[in-house]
């Protein structure tokens, strides 16, 4: 999964899907970090935003890189962090990340906000260029 690895690890916006308790459907861009170690993905949202309401409700969630032609997506369930070590360790690579670009981001912003892991339970990706184009998806399944 290399197409996936570096579009996750590599990638500046995601889009996030959230269900509420309802099921009404809520899709937002958000910036996030993946760990290919632990094969997780975390981002942060606002502790009254619709994201977060939803993720309370519901903990199922859908993430998708921002490409058209090289279509990765991930199925899982999203958990606030809470343990401050692992928040701490998250804060790190999502500053080292994105500081270069926005450098008035800072760990206060972050420690602010909710920290969430997506842990995927399955990938889809297909490839919408030729001569690669794909008759149908490829999928993988994360053994936890």
């Amino acid at each position: 999964m290399v197409l996936g690895r570096n579009q996750l690890a590599e990638g500046h916006n995601y889009w996030l899907s959230t269900a509420s308790g309802a099921g009404r459907v809520h899709t937002m861009p958000v910036w996030g970090v993946w760990d290919d170690g632990e094969h997780r993905f975390a981002f942060s949202c606002g502790p009254h935003s619709r994201k977060a309401a939803d993720l309370a409700a519901n903990p199922h969630a859908a993430l998708a890189v921002d490409d058209t032609v090289e279509c990765l997506s991930l199925e899982g369930r999203a958990e606030v962090v809470r343990d401050h070590d692992r928040r701490e360790t998250w804060i790190g690579r999502y500053l080292a990340k994105y500081s270069p670009v926005s450098p008035a981001l800072g760990a206060g912003f972050l420690l602010e906000n909710v920290l969430v892991e997506l842990v995927p339970s399955r990938a889809f990706a297909v490839v919408e260029r030729q001569p690669d184009l794909a008759e149908r998806s490829t999928r993988w399944r994360f053994d936890r």
